[in-house]
């Protein structure tokens, strides 16, 4: 009688200790992605630009096509492979004529880039309908004119037929509209994880070690910045407390402020390499350098390691890997110019 009642207690205080968890990371400031498709609608749509099935098919489409850029080789896809990460995997973004980005900056992830608050490393984009139409145009990356982004789709008669049946038949295809529509796909790219389920109260969503690394991660103050449905994606000050020991590579510095857009710690074991220039590729690395400039704080291995146990959480898959049919071109296309 007295095992039954000390497993009884034992089972109970296990249980308080994992809501009193969630309770604490939610008091953090950590939000879960909604388990009811609903409620994860309502923060995913955009009241000017509703999703709708028809948008978000076409916008896949243009997402992938690679004949919206000057070369007709790159698409948005290229830079942020939905197969991978959400990224390139590689340091510097590399666009038009193979260069790499003139300011050494890293391709941010688009999945569940919708959470962000802002776009670009820099904030200078309020959502993604508003960023989707800088890397077409961008020297270093797409290179294309809206002339020849519209002359592209308006060349291709299913590209046509799919926009009179994603916005009516008197619709008229223009720039904007483009990029638009694929605003409306990269809307839809979430991933929710193991750390949403158990946010979502799924106690045994996370194992011991990992609900450790949980706590370590908030009594650190990680969350002060990797915080919301995102785990990022606001404004901060950066190099708060130390210098960034590659702040030389890039001549990034943030925005006029001197702010930088936190990223999003969803896939982050899927996204390296990590900071704005892409210099540190080991995660554990990652997370003590971050520490250190904008906590004031030394990590020890195992405070690092826990973190990262827990950072793994995150990891989420896309309901939709598929990579779209892209329909032909035609005469009127207009022809690649490397």
């Amino acid at each position: 009688m007295k095992k039954v009642v000390l497993s009884v207690i034992t089972s109970v205080s296990l249980l308080m200790g994992s809501q009193n968890l969630a309770n604490e990371a939610k008091n953090a400031g950590l939000k879960a992605i909604p388990e009811s498709v609903n409620e994860l609608f309502k923060l995913i749509d955009n009241p000017k630009n509703p999703i709708t099935k028809a948008k978000v098919e076409l916008g896949k489409q243009l997402y992938f096509d690679p004949r919206l850029s000057q070369s007709g080789v790159i698409s948005c896809n290229f830079c942020h492979n939905v197969m991978e990460g959400g990224d390139d995997g590689v340091s510097a973004a590399i666009g038009h004529k193979w260069r790499k980005n003139p300011h050494h900056l890293n391709s941010p992830t688009v999945l569940n880039s919708v959470f962000n608050q802002r776009q670009f490393w820099d904030g200078r984009s309020p959502d993604l309908e508003d960023q989707a139409q800088g890397p077409i145009q961008a020297a270093p990356e797409m290179a294309a004119t809206p002339e020849h982004v519209v002359a592209t789709v308006t060349s291709i008669p299913a590209y046509v037929e799919a926009f009179k049946k994603a916005y009516g038949e008197n619709v008229t295809i223009d720039f904007k509209l483009v990029a638009d529509t694929i605003a409306t796909y990269e809307r839809t790219l979430v991933t929710p994880s193991r750390f949403d389920a158990y946010l979502n109260g799924h106690e045994n969503a996370l194992n011991k070690e990992e609900k450790k690394g949980l706590k370590t991660f908030i009594q650190v103050g990680c969350a002060s910045c990797h915080n919301d449905v995102g785990l990022g994606g606001g404004m901060s000050p950066f190099n708060v407390t130390a210098t960034y020991k590659h702040n030389d590579i890039g001549d990034f510095k943030g925005d006029k402020n001197g702010m930088v857009k936190v990223p999003t710690l969803r896939n982050i074991t899927k996204t390296a390499p990590y900071f704005h220039n892409g210099e540190i590729w080991s995660l554990a690395e990652a997370v003590k350098e971050m520490a250190r400039i904008q906590l004031g704080k030394k990590l020890t291995d195992k405070e690092t390691n826990s973190i990262v146990t827990f950072l793994k959480t995150l990891d989420g898959e896309l309901a939709d890997t598929q990579a779209p049919v892209l329909p032909a071109s035609t005469d009127k296309t207009p022809k690649p110019n490397n």
